[in-house]
């Protein structure tokens, strides 16, 4: 990569505002992104308080605006998880295309994760995908990722946290010279740009949550009832459907055999889904569970469920397999999991009490997979936070507030929660979709122009319609059929 000078030549939109402000930029390629991007970085204080201290380098990634005449407040997108990658997002900056047409697009590494400074341990080295489907220790191995980055790396884990991230959003914003900018945040980055807003209201001209998180919302504990309820509510729409239910009469009870031939787990061939070889693997109910609800994040693999499990039933487990690592496998390569625990463990874990985590994990049908997650947290620092950094955000900023219907992990409910304390927000819920719905449909259309104006009076009304009625996929009652 050729590195070079920020200026109006590579960087109209930001041009000016170099007298004050500078940073180098390296022309650079990003996955998945169908055109070049400057790519840079700033050096900050691991530790804030701490002057003298450590320092670690912070990523970031400018998609320069398509005009010689950019407007000069800029679309920041922060990335989810906690743990996504910036480059995770550039299929999504792609589909914003129409917002770039004027405006530059950044996208942030989180600190620890990405390319700033990221957080490696051992325990999270990239694996087979189906060996990580089929050997989940999640709890064992983020006690030796702490004692490794702790010990052998030095890093001071506890200062890898929202309000420390928010902080290095703040610095880009100076080092690249924008006075204002506009805030794109999805699911854990909803709450980054909730407390962005939060801390420099004065640099936000207008901010989109998709996926939202609310501040109060514990991940390591919430998300599971969530998952819970995602999948019963699937569960309930094949009973609805003719055929589902003529083929699949009763989802719950062809659960509860997997869960008896299964027992306490026992080893199964599977055919490996890329290559057809024969695999053995160790399979457990708590997997097959899992499998199910990482389906639910995206409602047209969830309309496989049924047929998956009548499969799993009759011991054929590939197919569940297959589609589970067609949705997990490109997270889990773009999540730094050593940062998702040190901010998950650091911010969420010290906020839940024992006797309602009881409560809650009583409640699901696999509770070894949230009682794993949250065994895991075990030893891992609490991160400094300011003491309304849990309170509901009050702010009298244009908020757009994205939905999905089906979305298991953040659903509407969310989004209703955190509008009623911002009095200039819509909440547009798109009934039929999942997990992050800004590239889909005519949504990144409502995004441009809601940013345009820093506000709802262009939203397209036939767009806002259609979000609202739209339905779930229609349930495959068979892998060979078609209705």
């Amino acid at each position: 990569m050729v590195l070079v000078t920020l200026t109006a030549a590579l960087l109209t939109g930001c041009a000016q505002h170099n007298a004050q402000h500078h940073v180098q930029l390296s022309e650079c390629r990003v996955p998945r992104l169908p055109t070049s991007a400057r790519c840079g970085h700033i050096a900050v204080l691991e530790n804030r308080s701490q002057a003298n201290g450590r320092k670690i380098d912070i990523a970031f990634i400018v998609l320069p605006a398509n005009t010689l005449s950019p407007l000069h407040d800029p679309l920041f997108m922060l990335p989810g998880g906690p743990g996504q990658s910036a480059a995770a997002l550039a299929p999504l900056a792609t589909a914003l295309g129409s917002v770039r047409r004027n405006r530059d697009i950044v996208l942030v590494d989180p600190r620890g994760g990405g390319k700033s400074s990221p957080l490696h341990c051992a325990a999270f080295a990239p694996r087979d995908p189906l060996d990580e489907f089929a050997d989940d220790d999640s709890a064992r191995g983020a006690q030796d990722c702490l004692r490794e980055i702790t010990e052998a790396h030095g890093a001071d884990v506890a200062q890898y946290n929202t309000s420390a991230l928010v902080a290095d959003v703040d610095d880009i914003r100076q080092a690249l010279g924008y006075e204002h900018i506009n805030l794109w945040g999805g699911s854990y980055g909803t709450r980054v740009a909730q407390e962005y807003l939060r801390s420099f209201p004065q640099r936000v001209r207008a901010v989109v949550l998709d996926g939202v998180a609310p501040p109060s919302m514990r991940i390591n504990l919430d998300v599971w009832p969530s998952r819970e309820a995602a999948l019963s509510a699937l569960f309930t729409a094949c009973t609805q459907d003719a055929a589902c239910q003529h083929a699949y009469p009763d989802l719950d009870a062809t659960l509860a055999t997997i869960k008896r031939d299964l027992g306490n787990g026992r080893r199964v061939s599977i055919a490996d889904p890329r290559t057809g070889a024969t695999r053995e693997i160790s399979l457990t109910f708590d997997m097959i569970v899992g499998a199910l609800q990482a389906l639910m994040y995206v409602p047209e693999f969830a309309s496989l469920a049924p047929t998956l499990l009548a499969r799993a039933s009759a011991g054929d487990y590939a197919p569940l397999a297959a589609a589970a690592l067609m949705v997990t496998q490109d997270a889990q390569r773009s999540m730094n999991m050593a940062l998702h625990y040190a901010v998950t463990c650091g911010e969420d874990a010290a906020r839940i009490a024992p006797a309602e985590a009881k409560r809650v994990v009583d409640t699901l049908r696999a509770p070894a997979l949230a009682e794993r997650n949250l065994v895991a947290c075990r030893g891992w620092p609490k991160a400094p936070a300011s003491p309304d950094s849990n309170a509901p955000l009050a702010s009298d900023k244009p908020v757009l507030i994205l939905s999905g219907g089906l979305d298991p992990v953040t659903p509407p409910s969310n989004g209703t929660k955190v509008a009623q304390t911002l009095p200039n927000s819509r909440h547009v819920v798109a009934a039929g979709y999942g997990h992050i719905v800004s590239p889909h449909a005519c949504v990144p259309r409502l995004i441009e122009k809601f940013i345009d104006e820093a506000g709802f009076g262009a939203l397209s009304q036939s767009c806002l319609d259609y979000l609202a009625s739209s339905a779930r996929p229609p349930i495959f009652a068979s892998l060979l059929e078609s209705r």
